[in-house]
């Protein structure tokens, strides 16, 4: 069975997407609150799937200070899961640990393969909505054969990292993130495949991309990420053409 790390950080506002947040009509709260449905999102995908769920939460010593507050980090993002799925039993939590995400991921699935010997371990950053039970499971059967299982999407980013075995962590996911850890994968003389592309949302453009996704499926009565989506219409976020260039707006 595939454990899937999701990792996560606590929804402060200007600490998570604060890209988003600067090239889109959210504020640093609004984009906040479109993290935390992102996070909820990815939860019950993960908890429906065939693989187990693992919560690796930032700690409050490896959050700037200017965005600790008087709850911590693992109870606001226990609170957050609770609430996605009903509850927190048989998620596991742990503790990010690394001063980098190349650290952070690379320390997880080290820890995982070689310690606690499970067959394998995928990365993910809950900023990937339409990430669904069978994207989960298709990839995790992708796992079996190979190695390395990436998910590929926009700008050389990824979605999914899934690993058999370690690779050399050290600045692996340094940009373009897919062509690094191929590298890496290579360097290892690991086997390596891929996933589908899936959006990621981190930017504005990003944003841009997935919101006329969501209402094109709700419009076909297809399934959606629930809180992603009701985020979405609850903000009247649209994409709109003015002279031949689409633009983010808001109802």
């Amino acid at each position: 069975m595939t454990v899937i790390a999701v990792l996560a950080e606590p929804p402060r506002p200007g600490l998570v997407l604060p890209d988003l947040a600067e090239t889109s009509p959210l504020t640093e709260q609004e984009a906040a609150e479109f993290y935390t449905a992102m996070l909820k999102d990815i939860c019950v995908a993960v908890e429906r799937s065939g693989g187990d769920l693992l919560v690796n939460y930032r700690t409050d010593d490896d959050v700037p200070d200017e965005f600790v507050t008087d709850h911590s980090s693992e109870a606001e993002i226990r609170s957050v899961v609770a609430e996605a799925l009903g509850g927190t039993d048989g998620v596991r939590f742990e503790p990010q640990v690394g001063s980098t995400f190349s650290a952070r991921a690379g320390n997880t699935v080290t820890h995982l393969l070689t310690n606690e010997e499970v067959h394998s371990v995928a990365v993910v950053r809950p900023n990937v909505p339409q990430l669904g039970r069978t994207h989960i499971d298709s990839a995790a059967m992708k796992l079996r054969s190979t190695p390395v299982v990436l998910g590929p999407t926009t700008e050389g980013r990824t979605f999914f990292s899934g690993f058999r075995e370690p690779i050399d962590f050290t600045d692996a996911y340094d940009e373009p993130e897919v062509e690094t850890l191929a590298a890496r994968a290579d360097d290892a003389e690991l086997g390596l495949d891929y996933t589908q592309m899936l959006p990621v949302v981190e930017t504005g453009a990003d944003l841009a991309t997935l919101v006329p996704i969501l209402r094109s499926r709700v419009e076909a009565e297809r399934v959606v990420p629930e809180h992603t989506t009701t985020f979405v219409f609850e903000a009247g976020l649209r994409v709109e053409s003015t002279d031949g260039v689409l633009e983010l707006v808001r109802d």
